[in-house]
């Protein structure tokens, strides 16, 4: 699981699980859209079979839409067919949207295994974690607890996780509107994680 990455530069990554939502997701993208920057949204194809006309709009303001499964299962326990087909009927509804696969996976419930870990990459999916999952946004604890629990987390090339739907979302919502306006005071800048993953590589490659 990949929770940050190393970076001199001031990015972070911003990624949102369990949508779209008709209420919840065109918030976000108003939110992002205010401070100049890209989020990545991990959809779950349920959701997107609901309204893939939100999940249009994400991928057309230059999002990134990523597999969070179908169904939002604990993949480890179902069989390897049963968690392959997740992913690949998420992915599906991915295509029919961006015209491609995801490039990135997260395991609902961080839910995974050496089997699991392995099948992701046989979708050519890494599979992604956060630093600030002590924030619990999807419990709803208050938007400072969100805030604070977030903040000390933060660095450059982190992975930050907050949700969008399954739920009522107000405080998240709220503590992203606060988070993003600070961040982009100190000089960060909101990126995908495709970009983040291929930026650490980039400069991977310039240091040997």
């Amino acid at each position: 699981m990949i929770n940050k990455v190393p970076t001199l530069q001031k990015v972070v990554a911003f990624t949102f699980d369990d949508g779209p939502d008709p209420l919840y997701t065109r918030q976000l993208m108003e939110i992002f859209q205010r401070v100049n920057g890209y989020a990545t949204f991990f959809m779950v194809g349920q959701q997107m079979d609901l309204y893939e006309d939100i999940a249009a709009e994400v991928h057309a303001a230059g999002h990134e839409i990523a597999n969070h499964t179908y169904t939002h299962p604990d993949l480890t326990k179902l069989t390897l067919e049963e968690a392959r087909m997740e992913l690949m009927l998420a992915n599906e509804r991915i295509r029919r949207v961006t015209g491609e696969a995801a490039a990135n996976f997260r395991p609902p419930y961080f839910a995974v295994n050496p089997d699991i870990l392995a099948l992701a990459a046989e979708f050519g999916c890494p599979s992604i974690g956060c630093v600030n999952g002590e924030a619990k946004d999807w419990e709803q604890p208050g938007v400072n607890f969100i805030l604070e629990h977030t903040r000390i987390t933060i660095e450059n090339g982190c992975i930050l996780l907050f949700h969008d739907g399954y739920g009522e979302r107000e405080q998240t919502i709220e503590a992203v509107r606060i988070l993003t306006g600070q961040l982009d005071a100190e000089g960060y800048r909101f990126v995908t994680v495709s970009e983040l993953l291929k930026s650490s590589a980039a400069a991977a490659e310039e240091s040997v």
